[in-house]
């Protein structure tokens, strides 16, 4: 089953982080293997024989570039370890932890090849999906085939709060997020290029993946689910909150309207309270005055609360912070080879 769509979007400055050599191989490159490092030391090797079968039935001129995030395992010795076994692996090491969609951001950045693909390391989802994006890729011209889940994984709860999400999305952002996508994606350099000129510190990258636009097309997986997961509760509503400030002004304009009904409302109110005094009838007020009280002033909180997201956004993107940074790039050419 397919999901099809297309979309325009604006472009703006480059990422600043630190590219990797650009030399006569690099540049000879038909495919690009990008991913992040997380937490990931249980899955790097076994990810890095699986993608490289992967590439090899496509092509013999590919590289892979792993992102260290700041991992505080051992990921990163594990992938400079694979680095000195293969030169066409990279290793670009972040100087902390940025989050996710900055590393893959960054990786994307890196990228030398004519396709990119994007996936994550801990192998939920299958590397060997390489084949079947290229297939459909080259056969369709498409610039861009990503993943959709079949249904969103996890427990009970991650699945009725995920289909929460997915309404919420839905009914704020006016960009058409594909629902249940996946990081997984083949891309065309081109989109990939056009990608990383998005330049956001608060980045939610699935909007910035329909916004930059081209000939996109989904096509349906079976996502594997390990036990844990570094996307906490917090960590899902944030994102949340980042993908409808980023894209929506709707929020502001739900907060004008409901502003304007209770105003409506309260004159009403108010209006039906002076023509109960001039007939000379009282109502016990108390619990009336403690009810308004209590829903206006939490519903004033509450709007506060959404302007001062949006506030938020215009103090930490005016500071023009470097997006990433690079602590050192590993390449076969440092490992002697």
């Amino acid at each position: 089953m397919e999901q099809t769509f297309a979309a325009t979007g604006n472009a703006q400055a480059s990422i600043v982080s630190e590219p990797l050599t650009k030399s006569a191989e690099r540049a000879n490159v038909d495919l690009s293997i990008v991913t992040t490092l997380f937490k990931s030391s249980d899955y790097v090797e076994e990810f890095y024989k699986r993608i490289t079968a992967a590439a090899r039935k496509i092509t013999n001129k590919y590289e892979i570039v792993f992102v260290d995030d700041g991992s505080p395992d051992d990921s990163l010795e594990k992938a400079l370890s694979i680095l000195k076994q293969d030169e066409k692996v990279s290793v670009v090491e972040l100087s902390r932890n940025f989050g996710h969609h900055k590393a893959m951001m960054t990786a994307i950045e890196q990228a030398c090849g004519d396709m990119v693909f994007l996936i994550d390391v801990d192998l939920e989802e299958p590397p060997e999906l390489l084949a079947d994006f290229h297939n459909h890729l080259v056969e369709g011209n498409w610039d861009v085939v990503y993943g959709t889940q079949e249904r969103r994984k996890g427990s009970l709860f991650e699945q009725w709060s995920g289909a929460v999400a997915w309404w919420m999305v839905k009914m704020l952002l006016p960009t058409k997020v594909p629902q249940y996508h996946s990081t997984v994606r083949l891309m065309r350099s081109a989109y990939a290029k056009a990608l990383v000129r998005h330049k956001e510190q608060k980045t939610a990258i699935g909007g910035l993946w329909v916004e930059t636009g081209f000939r996109q097309t989904g096509i349906r997986f079976q996502k594997l689910s390990r036990k844990t997961t570094s996307y906490r509760l917090r960590t899902r509503l944030v994102a949340l909150l980042d993908s409808i400030t980023s894209f929506s002004e709707r929020p502001l304009y739900l907060i004008f309207f409901l502003g304007l009904g209770i105003l409506v409302l309260s004159t009403v109110v108010s209006v039906g309270l002076l023509g109960f005094w001039c007939f000379g009838k009282t109502l016990p007020g108390w619990i009336s005055v403690m009810a308004s009280v209590w829903f206006l002033g939490g519903l004033a909180i509450f709007c506060i609360g959404v302007v001062g997201l949006y506030t938020s956004r215009i103090f930490v993107e005016t500071k023009m912070r470097p997006y990433t940074i690079v602590r050192k790039v590993h390449s076969a050419a440092d490992s002697g080879k």
